[in-house]
């Protein structure tokens, strides 16, 4: 028996079952040693087959992402449990609590904006959806991982494992790590890093062009805009939304000139998408109309302006679904026309963006934002990337502003917003409507 095989058996020998949690405290002990966590008391709504390959998919993913599963008890009470689990865990990420047949989650703003927790927690929710957990919670990290922000905490180490106890992957990862050599191991890694670097490079390289395009078609609108802010019936109100416009455009080209990887481009064009909107109230100020919805931006180009509907597409070989959609648009699909689609370069030529590969999806991030992309794409090529692990991996989510200086999987302790982990429960598949607070049942 070799050395690291006995280690790796004294250590396996020692762990034992999990024992049941008495409060936030003992998951949160536990979560810092594995994302996925269940308790004895609720052990038949996930199995251990399945809690492992959950938190297997997280590792893989290198993402901060916290799953609980606890049975409806007075030691997990509704109105804190959220916020007690993050406290006590101490790590910027986002936090999924299944207890007994309901669901929440929170987050930190530098790993994903509330809109987008909202968002996911109302899909995962929605009425007719299969309520069982592991679909549920699958169904959640699936959406999530490919949005988030942010790193593994250091303590999980590697592998998978859904308990406390020894993870024999981290174990074996060691033992590579000692045969192959130390030196070798890094000169593997230094290679490794080198070629996600190069191929980030050239994801941006190809996604700064329609960025630009992007930039230099908001650039031209406001040349166009036929408004000075001291002419005859401006009033502060228009005047207000022009800076917003005008500042939108100046940060687009900031945010732009300083990326270094596709993930950079959401806020870019997170920019233009407030810039578009802000133009369109302006508009309808001068023309004494109703100020408009805020709404998405087209769905088949962006630069189309903000939609003013939601129409029904179906992407070839895929299935229908509702797309918000400009005025030009909503009467071409009406008549039966295709929609004016956003195509970008691509090796094969000329194809939609939603079909062109895995760097748009930052791009597309930004104008969409957050848990509304996935169910937008579904059934494309760049919708397939979203859902896989190796995405979140590769391009991340964009960035979001946050209240604290810890990024995703930093230890923080108690420095988070709360608000970030008031929000309400699901129950039995339905969807509270974003409009709980934290202890709403």
């Amino acid at each position: 028996m070799t050395a690291l095989s006995g280690v790796a058996l004294a250590a396996l020998a020692m762990a034992g079952p999990a024992m049941a949690a008495t409060g936030a405290s003992d998951v949160a002990d536990q979560l810092k040693k594995s994302p996925v966590y269940v308790d004895p008391g609720a052990a038949g709504q996930l199995s251990p087959a399945q809690a492992d390959a959950l938190a297997k998919k997280i590792k893989d993913a290198d993402k901060p992402l916290f799953v609980a599963v606890l049975p409806n008890s007075a030691a997990f009470p509704k109105g804190t449990i959220l916020k007690n689990l993050r406290t006590d865990t101490g790590v910027t990420g986002l936090y999924a609590i299944r207890l007994g047949d309901a669901f929440t989650s929170g987050a930190d703003r530098k790993v994903l904006s509330s809109q987008s927790v909202k968002n996911l927690n109302d899909a995962v929710r929605a009425p007719g959806t299969n309520t069982d957990a592991a679909t549920q919670l699958n169904a959640f990290v699936d959406k999530a991982l490919p949005q988030m922000k942010g790193h593994a905490p250091a303590s999980w180490g590697g592998g998978s494992s859904s308990g406390g106890g020894v993870d024999t992957g981290a174990l074996v990862g060691v033992g590579a790590v000692i045969v192959a050599g130390g030196a070798g191991a890094y000169a593997l890694v230094r290679r490794s890093r080198r070629k996600k670097a190069e191929e980030e490079r050239a994801a941006l390289q190809r996604l700064q062009v329609v960025v630009d395009e992007d930039i230099t078609a908001f650039g031209e609108e406001l040349d166009r805009l036929d408004f000075h802010p001291a002419e005859a019936g401006a009033d502060d109100a228009m005047r207000a939304d022009y800076e917003r416009a005008l500042d939108s455009y100046e940060t687009s080209k900031t945010l732009m000139a300083k990326a270094e990887r596709p993930a950079d481009v959401t806020g870019v064009t997170q920019a233009l998408e407030d810039g578009r909107f802000s133009l369109a109230t302006l508009a309808a100020r001068r023309e004494h109309k109703p100020l408009p919805e805020r709404r998405a931006p087209c769905f088949f180009d962006p630069r189309h302006g903000p939609s003013v509907e939601d129409a029904a597409w179906t992407p070839a070989g895929g299935a229908p679904r509702q797309v918000p959609v400009c005025q030009a648009d909503a009467t071409r699909l009406r008549d039966g026309q295709d929609p004016m689609v956003r195509e970008v370069d691509t090796d094969q030529g000329r194809r939609p963006y939603y079909d062109a590969g895995p760097a748009y999806g930052p791009w597309a991030g930004g104008y969409f934002g957050g848990g509304m992309l996935p169910g937008l794409l579904m059934g494309t090529m760049l919708g397939s990337m979203l859902s896989s692990p190796a995405y979140a991996a590769d391009y991340g989510a964009g960035s979001y502003d946050a209240g604290s200086g810890f990024d995703g999987g930093d230890v923080s302790g108690a420095d988070f917003n709360s608000s970030d982990f008031s929000g309400g429960w699901g129950d039995g598949g339905g969807s509270d409507g974003g409009g709980f607070g934290g202890g709403d049942w």
